[in-house]
């Protein structure tokens, strides 16, 4: 997921891309073995979506040195209209690969 909409309120986290109930989902459709990608320059919501896929227990987090080989993970910072937007402006951001077990 490349710079999701944060939704800071708290009253609006249901709507955020990444819950409990839509890893489920995820998951559900998501071969075992696939990867999740997901990238944000928010802080806050990168440490929510690293928060819930850590707990849930059908993803697993890859290590920097598998991020680094793999292929796709290379373009995520310049992968949209918004991360484009993020590295002109020279943000900083937060990335992070999961394996669908």
């Amino acid at each position: 997921f490349l710079f999701p909409d944060p939704h800071f309120k708290a009253c609006n986290h249901r709507r955020r891309i990444i819950t409990t109930t839509s890893l489920d989902e995820y998951a559900y459709f998501l071969d075992k073995g696939g990867l999740l990608y997901t990238i944000t320059d928010v802080e806050q919501l990168g440490k929510w979506m690293q928060d819930h896929l850590d707990a849930h227990p059908l993803y697993q987090r890859l290590t920097e040195e598998e991020v680094e080989e793999d292929p796709a993970a290379k373009f995520l910072p310049s992968a949209s209209e918004e991360a484009q937007k993020v590295a002109r402006n020279a943000g900083q951001t937060y990335r992070a690969v999961y394996r669908r077990l």
